[in-house]
């Protein structure tokens, strides 16, 4: 063989797979045809979360004026920021490539496919290797309707020269939701659709309730039970024909309408590698997928599509093969941050779906922030502990304000251990913060069954 391991794909997965492993002596291969670094670095949560900073600061600058500070907004120089976001990305792809290069690995610039269980043709050339990895991510879902080819997706958000005045945002998702804020936080006029009774399927409840009433206070215009169903080009950009009869003007419209796993042009038949009805690689705990040298990692999988959950995946697949430390990531009590405004942080159960599996206590709380009792803006923070009532186990904390993945992601090692709400009440908290609401919640939520059947 001529490498011991060849990675089809070089983001977050690939990467890491491919530099550990030739940390441990493997002879290691990595092809990537895009960008280095994948979609995170480039067209996902490193550039997004700039824009979400950006978005910010028009808001921080309006509440400093009740802190007695003398500030005027003037406007925001699109331009401006994204030649300092597009310098600051192209620094962290470098960066993944070099990774690569310093551990000794080969690194092609070229598209990779399978045309053997063991066999990959890169660059004009076939090589073999032992293991093969495929760590291509995912695409964006284009929609289907009339005039669709008309509608920008979230790569799209990265390139604009300018910023649109109007924008109608197709979907529901935290992609959708995400660039909502970004965009009105900039100072376009922003309506959302989706076709949904509320967005953020999948969400705890309370949290997905309250998130819709932060943006409808803060100016966006949500409509749920609404979907497009023809884009139609106009003089002056584009009129949005929707579900409910309405017509929305617009300079610009996005489609997040979901994402796919990356498997076009990657030979899969040819090697015998089976995938899903939905169009995913299909593979076990471990990666493995139906022929066993080959494995698939991250969000070609769609399993759980996030960042820190490939990169485990990639170090456990490297350990495992060539560190003689065989392992998987478990896909429990992950701890996931969406970067709406305001933030939204979470690990564990819903409430919904802790529910299925027995009966639970529910803590809440809902507040004013500190900042805002001088600020004026009318934002409030939401904190949830679900647990469940027979081991008083915390299976799941939810988190809407200001600082909330930053917070969750110390909740999240408490419900990795295994944290009972005891001991959350013995846990002296952080004051004045927010956070300290986590241990200090003590006002349970009525049980509607108890309450039923008394």
């Amino acid at each position: 063989m001529d490498f011991d391991l060849f990675v089809i794909g070089g983001g977050s997965a690939g990467v890491r797979c491919g530099r550990i492993s030739a940390g441990h002596g493997a002879r290691v291969a990595v092809a990537e045809s895009r960008f280095w670094g994948g979609t995170c670095v480039n067209v996902g949560c490193v550039p997004k979360k700039l824009m979400v900073q950006a978005a910010e600061y028009g808001a921080l600058a309006e509440d400093a004026r009740g802190f007695g500070w003398d500030i005027a907004v003037r406007g925001h120089d699109w331009a401006a920021l994204a030649e300092r976001r597009n310098a600051e990305i192209a620094r962290l792809a470098g960066i993944y490539r070099k990774l690569l290069e310093g551990a000794g690995a080969t690194v092609f610039e070229a598209h990779a496919r399978l045309v053997s269980p063991h066999t990959v043709e890169v660059d004009g050339k076939r090589v073999t290797a032992k293991h093969i990895v495929i760590a291509t991510g995912g695409a964006p879902v284009r929609p289907t309707f009339p005039g669709a080819e008309h509608c920008l997706v979230s790569d799209d958000l990265f390139t604009l020269k300018r910023r649109p005045e109007r924008v109608v945002l197709l979907g529901g998702g935290y992609i959708a939701c995400e660039f909502a804020g970004i965009l009105h936080g900039l100072g376009a006029k922003v309506h959302q659709l989706y076709r949904g009774r509320l967005f953020l399927r999948g969400f705890d409840e309370d949290i997905r309730e309250a998130l819709a009433e932060e943006m409808r206070a803060a100016g966006i215009d949500l409509r749920f039970d609404s979907d497009a169903v023809r884009v139609e080009k106009v003089r002056r950009g584009f009129i949005v024909h929707t579900t409910d009869r309405r017509m929305l003007e617009a300079d610009a419209v996005f489609a997040a309408v979901g994402r796919k796993p990356n498997v076009a042009g990657l030979g899969l038949e040819a090697a015998g590698v089976a995938i899903t009805e939905g169009g995913a690689i299909a593979v076990d705990e471990a990666g493995r997928t139906s022929v066993p040298h080959i494995h698939a990692l991250g969000d070609v999988t769609d399993r759980l599509n996030l960042t820190p959950v490939a990169t485990a995946q990639g170090h456990a697949l490297a350990d495992t093969l060539f560190g003689a430390k065989p392992r998987t990531v478990s896909l429990e009590n992950v701890p996931t941050g969406i970067f709406t405004i305001p933030p939204i942080g979470t690990v564990g159960l819903s409430e919904e779906a802790a529910a299925k599996r027995g009966p639970v206590d529910v803590y809440l709380a809902r507040f004013r922030p500190l900042r805002h009792t001088i600020s004026g803006r009318d934002r409030k923070t939401l904190m949830k502990l679900v647990v469940d009532r027979e081991t008083q186990r915390v299976l799941g904390a939810h988190m809407l304000g200001e600082d909330a993945p930053e917070i969750i992601q110390g909740i999240a090692i408490a419900l990795v251990m295994g944290a009972t709400k005891q001991d959350f009440d013995r846990t002296i908290g952080v004051h004045p913060s927010a956070a300290e609401e986590f241990v200090t919640m003590r006002q349970k939520r009525p049980d509607p069954l108890a309450e039923a059947a008394e």
